[in-house]
């Protein structure tokens, strides 16, 4: 019993000097042997190890070719990894989720977790090699982050086939899950460092906007949400017909019916990215391929009063007269607003549906105007705006969808003498809204649906007064024996 302790301290200085003396002669080597000698070196050691070892080990790689854009097959593994990674790791990093108020967990670097598929135990990594900083360098190398997935070579053909094929099918559904959606829009004038080139700048996209809260006559709601959904669905469809995964919508109506707000209700129906394209802000068609290239798919691109956006509208150049000095000077305020921006309504055709548009898959293009008259027949015929939906002034159907949301209302006595008027009078949902809203802690339901039979019959009124006026013009011009066109009778009218 005695020489226990003698021979447990011998064992223990043996192994401390045989530490030491490895990690003197790993420090030798290091500093006197050649960079190029240690990686040969390294190199057909790990070639030994691995003719002898029945594991396979498989690398997927962050960014992989030209680095603009992460690899969806990491972004798969890492969705997947943090459901099922989440129980056992222990050690996590955590990030906001869809929910501003939740956290998404998933393996910290250098973390090993095990997973299972039919009887197969597997092994995942996550891992990162860190270049040296070069010399003189403005900005230091990346890190190159990666997964290592290990297995037995039995399992070889199970697990590249099935059980990869079930970890991107699952790691995608959870990414979708789990991501927040954000807002984008194009970033002028700014100069990206080399390593980070993005022309799109982002917030969270957090507007609350659904077609449950949407004043919109019932059919024409369920018609555009059944569009919609069926887009989303149809990913094998337009495979087979040979057509890109996308779909146009022109948005149109007067200021204030809810475009907007309808492209908000889009994206919270699909979860959808929304990318704000200001062509204003674009230098020239290159440019405008380029940030169709960096969008990503399960997104909205939405350029909004595409009437005013650029000289894009091909219908002026036939106007004469008055109308076309009119328009002379509009364009010469758009391309004031505009700048140096060399976008052409041809190169925006081409983003629309060109070749280029086919780069991803799974976007709607969204164009609103108040005018849809303006635009070129080109720009917003079937197959590039494939669906027109037309937001108009406010009905009785949609202000009782506007009176639940604001006042919590299904019926009112004064439900009857609000459908006379606006049977008669037109007023935009903005207004209408605006009526309803109680400006202080002391109005209630009852005082702000009399707010809005106020400014319905002060827009009758005023209605009436411009119609009254109309007539008086048409009579005095009918006395005078003079014919004057519909353009003089509104000027007339409004003097």
């Amino acid at each position: 019993m005695e020489m226990v302790p003698s021979t447990m301290t011998e064992m223990w200085t043996t192994m401390g000097s045989t530490i030491a003396s490895f990690m003197f002669i790993w420090a030798i080597i290091r500093q006197y042997f050649p960079y190029e000698l240690r990686r040969y070196f390294e190199k057909y050691t790990h070639t030994i190890m691995t003719y002898f070892s029945p594991y396979i080990k498989i690398s997927i790689h962050e960014f992989t070719g030209d680095r603009l854009k992460r690899s969806e097959a990491y972004v798969a593994v890492e969705g997947y990894l943090s459901v099922n990674s989440s129980k056992t790791a222990k050690r996590l990093k955590a990030e906001m989720g869809k929910d501003s108020n939740n956290l998404v967990l998933s393996m910290d670097e250098y973390e090993k977790v095990t997973d299972e598929f039919r009887g197969a135990k597997v092994w995942w990594v996550a891992s990162k090699v860190v270049s040296a900083t070069r010399p003189m360098a403005y900005y230091p190398e990346q890190e190159k982050r990666f997964y290592r997935l290990t297995f037995h070579k039995r399992y070889r053909e199970m697990i590249t086939g099935a059980y990869l094929e079930h970890v991107v099918k699952e790691g995608k559904e959870i990414k979708v899950r789990n991501r927040q959606r954000k807002l984008y829009t194009n970033s002028p004038g700014y100069k990206w460092p080399s390593y980070k080139q993005t022309m799109w700048s982002h917030i969270v996209f957090e507007h609350p906007a659904t077609f449950g809260t949407m004043a919109l006559e019932p059919d024409k709601k369920k018609e555009i949400i059944e569009d919609l959904v069926t887009f989303s669905e149809s990913k094998e469809f337009y495979a087979r017909i040979g057509k890109a995964w996308k779909r146009g919508y022109l948005l149109y109506g007067p200021p204030g019916t809810g475009k907007s707000t309808m492209i908000a209700a889009m994206a919270n129906l699909l979860n959808y990215d929304v990318y704000d394209l200001e062509l204003t802000a674009v230098k020239d068609n290159t440019e405008l391929r380029k940030l169709l290239i960096e969008t990503t798919s399960k997104s909205i691109i939405v350029i909004e009063d595409i009437d005013c956006s650029l000289d894009l509208t091909g219908q002026r150049k036939k106007k004469g007269g008055k109308a076309m000095a009119d328009d002379e000077k509009e364009r010469k305020e758009v391309k004031e607003e505009s700048g140096n921006s060399k976008v052409t309504l041809s190169g925006l055709l081409n983003f629309i549906d060109g070749l280029w548009s086919a780069c991803g898959g799974e976007r709607l293009i969204v164009f609103t105007t108040n005018y849809v008259e303006k635009l070129d027949p080109a720009l917003i015929r079937r197959g590039r705006m494939d669906k027109h939906i037309e937001l108009s002034y406010c009905g009785f159907e949609g202000f009782k969808v506007l009176a639940k949301n604001y006042l919590n209302l299904e019926t009112h006595p004064l439900f009857d003498a609000i459908d006379g008027l606006m049977k008669e009078v037109k007023i935009t949902p903005a207004d209408v809204a605006e009526n309803l809203m109680p400006k202080s802690p002391l109005d209630d339901a009852e005082k702000c649906l009399w707010s809005l039979i106020q400014a319905l019959e002060e827009a009758k009124e005023e209605a009436e007064a411009e119609a009254a006026a109309a007539k008086k013009v048409v009579e005095q011009s009918q006395d005078g024996g003079g014919v004057c066109s519909e353009n003089c009778l509104a000027e007339k009218a409004s003097e």
